[in-house]
C-alpha cells in the first residue's frame, strides 16, 4: 500500500531541491524563531530530483511534515545539531549563501563600531569579538580581534570550507586598513571531533605585511595589556565576553581579593589596580604562566599579586576550614554543564563554590559570581546563590546582574546565545 501522507511530504520537499523533513516539535520551535534542529527531530532526508546524496556541509531546505518550507539550513551529518537555519528563503544556493556571509559579516562589523566604539580608538581596548555565530546570523563563524591579529573559527561542516574562508577574509579586509593586520584560522578541538573536520590551513589566511611572522600579539582590555598567542590557550584566547565585567570588578573590589578560576588573570589584574593584594587560583599551570606574563606587562598595578595552582573546590574547602577571609571574591569557573543532562550536577558545583565563598567574604565585602553554562539559566543560577546564602547564614544584596559585553549579542529567540551570567553581591 502507498503511504499517501509520506508521498505528499516527499513530493513537496523535492520541489525545493535537497531537503530535510522535521518533526512537529522542531517545526513549532523554528516558527518561534529558534535556529537549530537536532538529529532526533529529523523525520526524513529527501534528495534532489537527480537523486544525489546529501553530503555533510550542504545547504538544504527545511520543510514540515506537510511539505511546507521553513527556510534554508546548513546540514551536518555528524553533529547532534544537524540543521542550522541560515535564511528564511528556500532553495538557497551556495553562491547566494556566500554573498550573505560577506554582507552579514559587514553588518556585524558595523554593529561593533556602533556599540563598542572604544575598541576602534586604537588604545585602551583593542580586543573584541567581531562575529558571534548565530548572534550575528552567521552560524558556525566566530571571529575575534586581538590588536592587529584576527582569529577566525569555522565551526561547522558548511563553514569550514575554502569558499567561506575566502568570503570571511574578503569582508574583514574591507573593514580594516591596518597595515599589520594578520588573519589566522584556529580550530576548536572538540568541535573538530564532533563535526569530523580536517585541520585548517597552517599558514595565515591573510597578512597585510607578507614579511611578518608569528601568531602572537599584545592587546588591551580597559587600559590593561594582555598577551595572546593563537597557538595556545582555550577558546580563541582571552575571555572577551567578560571585558565589561572585569571593569565592573575593578569598581567594586577592595582590600584583599581572591580570583577563583582566574585563567590568564582577567579579573585578578583588573582588581590589582585598586586592591591591597590579589590571589589568582587556577588548575592550569600554563594559564597561570600566561597570567604572570600579563602581570609583568602592567607594572603600574598597586596590589601584590600571587598565583596558586590548585583545584578550586579542594582549595576553597581548605581555605574555609582554616578561617581564611577576603574583602572581595570572584568566582568564574568554566562551563560545568556542557549538556542539558549535566545541568543538575552543574548546579551542585555552583552551590558548593558559592557556599564556600560566602563563608569567606568579610562583612560588607563583595562576591562576584559567574556562570557561562547556557544550560543553566539565570533563574536557576540565582536559585543556587540564594540557597548558598541561606546555608551560609549571610545577608546578601544583589547590586548588579550582568551579562556578556555587547560585542557578544544574543538572539532573543535562541536562548543558547544568552549564556553568560555575572552577579555582583554585597555580603553582610
Amino acid at each position: 500500500m502507498v503511504n499517501t501522507k509520506a508521498a505528499l511530504r516527499v513530493g513537496g520537499a523535492k520541489a525545493y531541491g535537497p531537503a530535510a523533513v522535521v518533526t512537529r516539535r522542531a517545526t513549532d520551535k523554528l516558527r518561534e524563531g529558534h535556529l537549530w534542529v537536532y538529529r532526533s527531530d529529523i523525520v526524513e532526508l529527501v534528495p534532489a530530483l537527480d537523486g544525489a546524496a546529501i553530503d555533510g556541509g550542504s545547504i538544504i531546505t527545511v520543510v514540515d511534515q506537510r511539505g511546507i518550507p521553513l527556510g534554508s539550513a546548513t546540514y551536518s551529518d555528524t553533529s547532534e545539531i544537524t540543521l542550522r537555519i541560515v535564511s528564511p528563503e528556500v532553495g538557497l544556493t551556495r553562491a547566494v549563501y556566500l554573498e550573505d556571509v560577506k554582507e552579514r559579516l559587514g553588518v556585524a562589523l558595523a554593529l561593533r563600531r556602533e556599540v563598542s566604539p572604544e575598541c576602534f580608538a586604537g588604545s585602551g581596548t583593542t580586543g573584541l569579538r567581531l562575529c558571534f555565530s548565530e548572534g550575528d546570523g552567521l552560524p558556525g563563524i566566530v571571529a575575534d580581534k586581538y590588536g592587529s591579529l584576527v582569529v577566525v573559527q569555522l565551526l561547522t561542516q558548511s563553514t569550514a570550507q575554502d569558499d567561506v574562508r575566502a568570503a570571511v577574509v574578503e569582508a574583514l579586509r574591507a573593514s580594516f586598513s591596518d597595515e599589520s593586520l594578520v588573519i589566522v584560522e584556529r580550530p576548536d578541538p572538540k568541535v573538530r571531533e564532533l563535526e569530523k573536520l580536517g585541520l585548517p590551513p597552517a599558514e595565515a589566511l591573510y597578512r597585510a605585511d607578507p614579511g611578518s611572522a608569528g601568531f602572537a600579539s599584545v592587546f588591551e582590555l580597559n587600559g590593561l595589556k594582555f598577551n595572546f598567542d593563537a597557538g595556545s590557550g582555550q577558546k580563541t584566547g582571552a575571555f572577551l565576553d567578560q571585558r565589561l565585567n572585569y571593569a565592573a570588578a575593578a569598581r567594586y573590589a577592595r582590600g584583599e581579593a581572591l580570583d577563583v578560576c582566574t585563567y590568564q588573570g582577567g579579573f585578578a589584574l583588573h582588581m590589582a589596580q585598586v586592591c591591597k593584594s590579589v590571589t589568582g587560583v587556577d588548575a592550569s599551570r600554563g594559564a597561570l604562566e600566561v597570567a604572570e606574563r600579563n602581570r609583568a606587562l602592567n607594572p603600574g598595578l598597586v596590589a601584590e599579586v600571587d598565583w596558586i595552582e590548585a583545584d578550586a573546590f579542594e582549595l576553597l574547602r581548605e581555605m574555609e576550614a582554616s578561617g581564611s577571609e577576603y574583602d572581595t571574591i570572584v568566582l568564574d569557573p568554566p562551563a560545568f554543564a556542557k549538556s542539558r543532562r549535566a545541568a543538575e550536577g552543574a548546579l551542585r558545583g555552583y552551590k558548593e563554590l558559592n557556599l564556600r565563598a560566602l563563608k569567606m567574604v568579610r562583612d560588607g565585602g563583595t562576591l562576584i559570581t559567574c556562570s557561562c553554562s547556557h544550560h543553566v539559566p539565570l533563574v536557576d543560577f540565582m536559585g543556587v546563590v540564594r540557597s548558598a546564602a541561606i546555608d551560609a547564614g549571610r545577608r546578601v544584596q544583589v547590586l548588579e546582574t550582568r551579562g556578556a559585553a555587547p560585542d557578544h549579542p544574543s538572539v532573543v529567540t535562541l536562548p543558547e546565545t544568552d549564556y553568560l551570567k555575572c552577579v555582583v553581591l554585597r555580603v553582610g
